[in-house]
């Protein structure tokens, strides 16, 4: 279970974020900024102590702050280095908040060539299973690996050829559950754990965010919250529309530890 999480408010800006797979139209700033309050209020209905940092309106997609960081409970926290240019700054933007709950050399840094975003890291227990996407190359799936030995922890490079990160296909649900969709369903390297198949249809919902037997899923999708349910789970919904409409999923919004 986390007890943390930090989050980043969304700009006026935000209706300029990065659409490469959506293509759902632009972002109503007044929606988003409801549904980002909704949201922490969501975490905090998890028992989650939520840090919010300020707005940063020179970088659009700033509110999808899992992506400029990866925090390890209570071991390591890793800088990324985002591989569109226009969300490089926020690798500095976070810095303060990663120093504020991390010793300095629990902190390590991603550096190019290598190229590598948190949307597409997934820890299950003292594993990684990193996807190797258009936005995270094997140069940056090394370097964490690198990183993550020095802590015992092992790492899984997965390939991505269908969704933005990995996490746009899969998430961990605990339990040795793993809810998956589209190209990870039946996919060989989550053999090992019991598959919760997302229906046709309903594959945005598969981002989820687990926390002990509470799951927070996007709202409007009864096929996986039937799914999740079944699990044992209990289901808290959150209003994501305007986020899905610049390629975000309710893990991509809070680092959590």
């Amino acid at each position: 279970m986390f007890k943390n999480a930090i989050v980043r408010t969304p700009g006026q800006s935000v209706i300029d974020g990065i659409d490469d797979y959506a293509d759902l139209g632009t972002p109503d700033y007044t929606k988003a900024l409801a549904e980002h309050q909704a949201y922490v209020k969501a975490l905090e209905s998890l028992g989650v102590k939520v840090t919010v940092l300020d707005a940063l309106e020179a970088y659009p997609d700033s509110c999808f702050v899992e992506d400029p960081a990866v925090v390890v409970t209570g071991k390591f926290a890793v800088i990324t280095n985002p591989a569109k240019q226009s969300r490089n700054g926020e690798r500095e933007a976070i810095k303060s908040a990663i120093q504020a709950n991390y010793l300095a050399e629990q902190i390590f840094e991603i550096t190019a060539p290598a190229t590598l975003e948190g949307g597409d890291v997934m820890q299950v227990e003292d594993t990684f299973y990193i996807g190797l996407s258009a936005r995270t190359n094997q140069a940056g799936i090394d370097q964490f690996t690198a990183i993550a030995k020095q802590f015992d922890m092992a790492v899984v490079a997965v390939p991505v050829k269908q969704v933005l990160h990995l996490k746009t296909g899969v998430t961990y649900m605990g339990n040795n559950q793993m809810l998956v969709s589209g190209e990870y369903i039946d996919h060989p390297a989550f053999a090992a754990f019991k598959q919760l198949k997302v229906p046709a249809g309903e594959d945005y919902a598969v981002n989820c965010i687990q926390n002990g037997d509470k799951v927070l899923m996007p709202a409007g999708f009864p096929g996986v919250k039937a799914l999740l349910t079944g699990a044992g789970l209990s289901v808290v919904e959150a209003e994501m529309s305007e986020f899905e409409k610049i390629d975000g999923g309710l893990t991509c919004l809070s680092l959590r530890f």
